[in-house]
C-alpha cells in the first residue's frame, strides 16, 4: 500500500519556522495501531489523519506516543494541504473530531484561521514544584486540560530552561504553558509536553483555546497578536468569539512524499 503524504510547517511564513505537522489524506480508516506506528516513524510532534465524510472530514492526530484529543498546529497544516491539493475550490473546511466535536477551518488569502472552542483555565495552587521546574517566579497559575504560568514579561518567557523531569512528575496538567505580555505582540508564550515526549511544543494552537479567553479579559479585548518564544518561533492571530476562539496563521509545504506500507 503506497500513501501520500505532506509536511507542512503551520503558523510559519518560511520554512523551518512555526511548528511541523505530517498530514495523510487517507481513502479509508487505517488500524489506529498503524497510524501509530507512522507517527512513530515520522517523529514529529504530530501527525494527523483525515478521511473525507460526504462534505466534512473526519480527523485524528497522533503523537510519537499516543492519540491526543486537539492539535491546532496539525489541523492547520490538514487544511494547508486539503485547499492547495484536493480542495482548492473551497474556502472553508469542516472537522468532525472524536474528542473536541466539530471543527471549521477557513481560508482567506493566505491566512488559514481555526475555530476552536475557547477553555477558560481554572485559578489553582502555585506549588513550589512548579517554580523550581520552570525556574521562575509565577505570579498566577491556572489548570485546564494543562497547566498555565503568567510570568512577568517576555524576557522571562524567552530565558526559561525548564526541568523536563520534575515536570513529567506534576499530577496535574498534560503540559505547561507559560505566557506573560509581549514587547510587540499583545502577548508571548511557550509550550512544554514532556509527557507527550514533546519537550517543547514550537508554535501550539490548541494552547492557545486558553491563552485567548484569559489574554481577553485582562487586557479588555477580542483581538489579539501573538508570539510563541520556541527556537523556531511562530505568529498567530487571535480573536475571542463568545465561546470559541479564532486562531489564525500561515502555513508553509515543507516536504511532500509516498509512505510504503
Amino acid at each position: 500500500m503506497n500513501l501520500a503524504y505532506y509536511v507542512v510547517d503551520a503558523f510559519a511564513t518560511k520554512v523551518f519556522e512555526g511548528n511541523p505537522a505530517a498530514v495523510f489524506i487517507l481513502p479509508e480508516w487505517l488500524p489506529e495501531d498503524l497510524m501509530q506506528k507512522i507517527a512513530i516513524e515520522n517523529n514529529l510532534s504530530e501527525t494527523a489523519f483525515a478521511v473525507k465524510e460526504a462534505d466534512s472530514y473526519s480527523l485524528r492526530w497522533f503523537t510519537p506516543d499516543r492519540e491526543i484529543d486537539l492539535c491546532g498546529h496539525a489541523t492547520l497544516a490538514t487544511a494547508f494541504v486539503l485547499f492547495h491539493y484536493y480542495e482548492p475550490q473551497r474556502t472553508s473546511i469542516v472537522f468532525q473530531t472524536k474528542y473536541s466535536g466539530q471543527l471549521r477551518v477557513t481560508k482567506e488569502g493566505e491566512i488559514l484561521s481555526l475555530d476552536f472552542p475557547a477553555i477558560r483555565p481554572e485559578k489553582t495552587a502555585i506549588l513550589p514544584v512548579y517554580e523550581e521546574a520552570i525556574g521562575a517566579k509565577i505570579n498566577e497559575a491556572y489548570l485546564a486540560r494543562d497547566l498555565f504560568f503568567v510570568l512577568d514579561n517576555e524576557t522571562q518567557i524567552q530565558q526559561l530552561t525548564p526541568n523536563f523531569s520534575f515536570i513529567k512528575t506534576f499530577e496535574q496538567g498534560v503540559g505547561v504553558i507559560v505566557t506573560a505580555p509581549g514587547e510587540t505582540v499583545d502577548f508571548v508564550s511557550r509550550t512544554f509536553f514532556p509527557k507527550l515526549t514533546i519537550d517543547e511544543d514550537p508554535v501550539c494552537g490548541s494552547a492557545h483555546s486558553n491563552l485567548i479567553p484569559y489574554w481577553s479579559s485582562r487586557l479588555n479585548k477580542t483581538q489579539m497578536t501573538a508570539q510563541q518564544l520556541s527556537a523556531r518561533g511562530g505568529f498567530l492571530e487571535c480573536t475571542l468569539a463568545d465561546e470559541r476562539v479564532i486562531i489564525g496563521g500561515k502555513g508553509v509545504l515543507y516536504a511532500k512524499g509516498t509512505c510504503f506500507l
